[in-house]
């Protein structure tokens, strides 16, 4: 099969062919993972999911619509595992905050002979300690703000990274791809919401 050839396969395939390569990197971390977790080769396929999981996400967002929902729901939440993997013990609410109270410093230079409302002189606050006050206020409002937006992400990320789950998500990603290449639709199809309804209604 020529290189056209299978790039022409993709296109028309595309979704399933993220499922498939998609639930496949998440057995092999899982595999490398259980093996040994400080191998080159477990790091290096948590990368390559990071990677991947970049292009199925800006897939998805650029066919939003045009799948079918579960599709689109499993290549979002595969591709969000797979991408928060390596970033799950990384504090970007302290790097971020850090660089806003910088920038907010730098700014702070502007009101340097501003007045408010024609009658109030700030340019208190742009030298000194006031200057420094400011910019850290801000800097800590941040920080609260999106630690806690990260401590949520983190969570969902942990909970989706815990081995035995993202082995079930792979599993359920290739299912989904199998039976989408097969023609057979998709894993919902086959299962009976009724009966699950029913269950739930009766505990």
């Amino acid at each position: 099969m020529e290189t056209s050839d299978i790039a022409s396969w993709v296109g028309e395939h595309l979704p399933e062919t993220l499922l498939l390569i998609g639930g496949l990197l998440a057995i092999a971390i899982v595999a490398c993972y259980v093996k040994d977790k400080d191998s080159t080769k477990y790091k290096f396929m948590v990368a390559l999911g990071l990677v991947f999981g970049a292009i199925m996400a800006i897939e998805a967002m650029a066919f939003y619509g045009e799948w079918r929902m579960v599709t689109s729901v499993l290549v979002a939440v595969a591709a969000f595992t797979l991408i928060i993997r390596p970033f799950r013990e990384v504090h970007f609410s302290v790097i971020i905050a850090l660089l806003v109270m910088v920038l907010a410093y730098l700014a702070l230079d502007g009101l340097n002979g501003y007045m408010l409302f024609d009658n109030v002189d700030m340019t208190f606050l742009s030298e000194g300690w006031p200057r420094l006050i400011v910019a850290f206020l801000i800097g800590a409002l941040v920080y609260m703000v999106l630690n806690f937006a990260e401590a949520l992400v983190k969570l969902v990320g942990k909970v989706l990274n815990w081995w035995p789950l993202l082995l079930v998500l792979g599993l359920v990603c290739i299912a989904e791809a199998v039976c989408m290449l097969m023609g057979y639709g998709s894993i919902s199809d086959y299962i009976d919401t009724g009966s699950i309804a029913s269950a739930v209604d009766n505990i």
